[in-house]
């Protein structure tokens, strides 16, 4: 009779710790603290992504493809900097086509339409 009980016991310790894993856990992950910037303006004058124009956001200097405004919110190319103030300047062709400071939010993606 006490081994009965025991092993009843034992089966329901081992069920009760088996259930432990099953419980759900709350888990939360943060944003990844980036903007986005996208870069449109008229095929004529920059084809359709075929040139570059040269980029500077406070310093960092990079290439970037400009596409037609109907396309951007499916096809753009979405390139992250930091949030936060930033000056940003476009140039093509050696001349300055965009100069201005934005202020980015976090997972905020500013579309820059160029002249």
């Amino acid at each position: 009779m006490k081994t009965k009980i025991l092993i009843t016991l034992f089966a329901f310790v081992c069920l009760l710790v088996g259930c432990k894993s099953s419980f759900p856990v709350a888990q939360q992950s943060g944003k990844e603290d980036m903007a986005y910037l996208v870069f449109v303006g008229p095929k004529d004058t920059y084809g359709n992504g075929s040139k570059l124009v040269q980029v500077d956001v406070d310093g960092t200097l990079f290439d970037a493809k400009v596409i037609k405004p109907k396309t951007a919110n499916r096809k753009g190319i979405q390139y992250g900097v930091a949030t936060g103030r930033r000056n940003v300047t476009v140039k093509f062709n050696g001349n300055i086509v965009y100069s201005k400071q934005l202020f980015l939010s976090s997972q905020e993606t500013k579309i820059i339409t160029l002249p």
